[in-house]
């Protein structure tokens, strides 16, 4: 039996829809801006003391993780590699890294998912010395470069390299530690490096005109990723919620109070204004899961394929390797990965 509507009942039809919607929208709305009343719930986060950490930083010195019902101490690492490494070890329970670390752990299997990005950021340089005949980047052919192994670093070289007609196998790799990336440059044991402000500043300082300097990042985002074992988030969604209801509070607040936020970061890093000025444009905070990161993984996958990083031949289903429930519960809006 077929049911007519007319044209009045479609239009109530509708708008009751539109009313329900509103309805639904505006409850979970003030249940996530409601302040928090319950427990207090003790986590660990591991961190690197660069600018993409800035939200974590904020959200600290201004009580954000506290409102939150979130008691949080954050330690420090050099890379987001060693951070992940220890969140898989269960020292930490959150961890912040570039996606490039979570392409890593995808190709071996592990169990562990992203639950959203909070920045974006373009700051990695190739730094080389001119007195060490290199002038272009075809001198770098044959080559000593320093780079920190198994992140994102590693790469961003490789990446760099073959869109000038090289690659990665072209040059000598030595391993390094983002620490000691000035050093091992201005005492010669590289021609090159490629690493991160501010911990190549101190070359730039030095050398001064003996150096030549690239982009290395080729116009491709670094995505600081929040990264939780699978197990965690099953045990604590919750808190998965509450941590991305305070960045986005934080992110709030740094878009409103740019100064200030400005301010914190600086003092946690203890870095100076001069340095601030320089690369804080080359951030940008914002909470998201986007489609251009999924992409910017699977090709970060084949990269570590076809240079035989690793074992496996296929590029993971990185959907499965992403923890959706979170961000589509605080910020729908910022979801933006076709599943």
């Amino acid at each position: 039996m077929k049911i007519k509507l007319g044209k009045r009942s479609v239009t109530v039809l509708f708008a009751t829809a539109i009313v329900l919607s509103l309805v639904l929208s505006s409850f979970l709305y003030l249940n996530l801006v409601k302040p928090y009343d319950g427990p207090m719930e003790s986590i660990s986060i591991g961190a690197t003391l660069l600018e993409s950490s800035g939200p974590l930083f904020v959200a600290k010195e201004q009580n954000f993780f506290a409102e939150n019902g979130l008691d949080v101490a954050i330690k420090y690492y050099d890379v987001g590699l060693n951070a992940v490494n220890d969140q898989l070890a269960g020292k930490v329970d959150i961890a912040l890294s570039a996606e490039y670390i979570l392409v890593g752990k995808a190709l071996t299997n592990q169990r562990l998912q992203t639950i959203a990005s909070i920045a974006k950021t373009e700051f990695a340089s190739i730094v080389a010395r001119k007195d060490h005949s290199i002038e272009n980047i075809f001198d770098l052919y044959g080559k000593k470069i320093g780079v920190v192994r198994g992140t994102v670093m590693e790469y961003y070289l490789g990446q760099f390299l073959e869109l000038n007609g090289m690659n990665i196998s072209d040059v000598n790799l030595i391993n390094i530690t983002l620490a000691n990336s000035a050093k091992v440059l201005i005492n010669g044991d590289v021609d090159a490096v490629i690493s991160f402000p501010p911990y190549i500043e101190n070359a730039e300082q030095q050398l001064g005109n003996n150096i030549i300097v690239w982009p290395g990042q080729s116009i491709q985002y670094l995505y600081g990723l929040v990264t939780c074992t699978n197990d965690w988030i099953i045990q604590h969604p919750e808190i998965v919620n509450r941590f991305l209801k305070t960045i986005s509070q934080t992110e709030d607040y740094m878009k409103q109070h740019p100064t200030e936020s400005q301010a914190i970061v600086q003092k946690t890093m203890n870095f100076t204004q001069e340095y601030m000025d320089k690369v804080w444009a080359r951030n940008e905070f914002s909470l998201s899961l986007d489609q251009s990161l999924v992409s910017a993984m699977e090709n970060e996958a084949r990269w570590m394929i076809n240079n035989n990083l690793t074992s496996q031949t296929m590029v993971p289903d990185f959907i499965d390797y992403i923890y959706f429930n979170g961000l589509t519960t605080v910020d729908p809006d910022s979801v933006n990965i076709i599943r």
